[in-house]
């Protein structure tokens, strides 16, 4: 007869959703870890200021670095080569700077309410993660384009 597992182990189905501990302690986590919980605050802050058009900027850059969080804690970069995934990350991160610091501006300087002020700084900090982000990944693109190799840059390999 099998022993009972005690009742705080986790189920061999529950573990294999969370990330591997490797992927969250590299820096490619942590920095897509930021990035989602930065734009998962800011959302929460828009919904409930007055500058509520401006919520659906930071939803989708959640659901994207969320999504990008998954793919490479499941190494789905190595899996589908056709797409360039440092590339598409460089894309992200770019486009998301740029608009968090636009509407950060525009609801700090426009709105005067607690919550829009509030998405806006964190909308500052998150510029500021999402620009750490596309740098080092700018460097690993500059780094991939001297090589001359059609291989994606190592340091993408394992993260």
């Amino acid at each position: 007869m099998e022993e009972p597992e005690p009742a705080g182990a986790a189920q061999p189905g529950l573990r294999s959703l969370l990330p591997p501990r490797e992927f969250l302690g590299s820096r490619k986590g942590q920095l897509l870890l930021a990035e989602s919980v930065l734009s998962f605050i800011i959302f929460i802050c828009y919904i409930a200021s007055l500058a509520a058009s401006f919520m659906m900027a930071p939803l989708l850059e959640f659901l994207l670095a969320l999504f990008l969080f998954f793919a490479y804690a499941s190494k789905l970069n190595e899996k589908f080569k056709g797409l360039y995934w440092p590339l598409t990350d460089f894309l992200r991160c770019v486009t998301a700077a740029i608009i968090y610091f636009a509407i950060s501006i525009a609801a700090v300087s426009k709105y005067s309410d607690g919550a829009s002020k509030a998405a806006g700084v964190f909308g500052f900090v998150a510029t500021i993660v999402f620009a750490i982000d596309f740098y080092i990944t700018f460097n690993d693109l500059l780094g991939f384009l001297k090589q001359g190799s059609s291989d994606p840059p190592e340091g993408h390999k394992s993260e």
